[in-house]
């Protein structure tokens, strides 16, 4: 108990410093030391969607301490993930996947994000981070989805208007499920991972949870940079974080 009662002590202490001081902080901090700083206290996250991208994401959270509630449709398919990953992981419905996340990351199809908004999105609302892992994707969303996010600039602004008020990053987009956790670290320096965001305290929080995966985080600019990232573009696959500054500096 006594552990427990230590552990939701710090997690709590992390969120507050995320939601004050903490941007002012990381700026001024080496990144080797920010990264010790940002993933001191495990944060419990709702995995929303357990597939090929949502698995490997939510098992390198586990790995790097950090307590994931995988959740689907079908929650009993993922009880064989839950225990080979171990103690720290678990199965859950959706909604209580959203309810035990203190960050909730969105890995499902792009066509599931309405219903999920129309359902959960005062929940979401009250996170201060949803981390939007979710792809519009012709072959799988439709060409009519497509068309429509397009219109309303992109997946990003697209995302904030299906969940409305959440406090959302778009991050792993652009990254095969393959080598999520697998190749952190190349020649030349670490993987780098473009997000994009609005909010200066989600970003923050975002940050520190990249880091402390092995990967180095480059904020590329607002939602409305979401757009870009996105499997086949300039952007997508390992970068880095240079060569990510570089790209998206010719994307705006």
């Amino acid at each position: 108990m006594a552990g427990n009662h230590a552990a939701d002590h710090g997690r709590r202490d992390f969120l507050q410093r995320a939601g004050g001081g903490l941007v002012a902080a990381l700026a001024a901090v080496p990144a080797r030391a920010r990264a010790q700083t940002t993933t001191a206290s495990p944060l419990k996250i709702g995995m929303v969607g357990a597939g090929r991208m949502g698995g490997a994401l939510g098992a390198v959270f586990v790995k790097a301490g950090h307590p994931v509630m995988f959740s689907s449709r079908h929650p009993e398919n993922l009880k064989e993930l839950a225990a080979r990953l171990g103690p720290l992981a678990q199965a859950g419905t959706v909604e209580q996947a959203i309810a035990f996340g203190d960050v909730v990351a969105m890995v499902v199809p792009y066509t599931a994000l309405e219903e999920i908004g129309k359902t959960h999105g005062r929940v979401l609302a009250t996170k201060p981070l949803v981390m939007d892992v979710c792809n519009p994707i012709a072959r799988r969303d439709g060409d009519a989805l497509v068309k429509w996010v397009g219109e309303q600039g992109g997946a990003g602004l697209a995302s904030a208007k299906l969940l409305p008020g959440a406090r959302i990053v778009r991050a792993f987009n652009a990254i095969s499920y393959r080598k999520v956790g697998v190749d952190v670290r190349r020649p030349g320096g670490p993987v780098g991972v473009p997000i994009a965001g609005d909010d200066s305290k989600a970003i923050a929080l975002a940050e520190g949870l990249i880091r402390g995966i092995g990967y180095e985080p480059v904020l590329v600019g607002g939602l409305a940079m979401g757009k870009h990232l996105l499997p086949g573009t300039p952007l997508a696959d390992e970068h880095t974080p240079a060569e990510i500054r570089q790209i998206a500096a010719g994307l705006r």
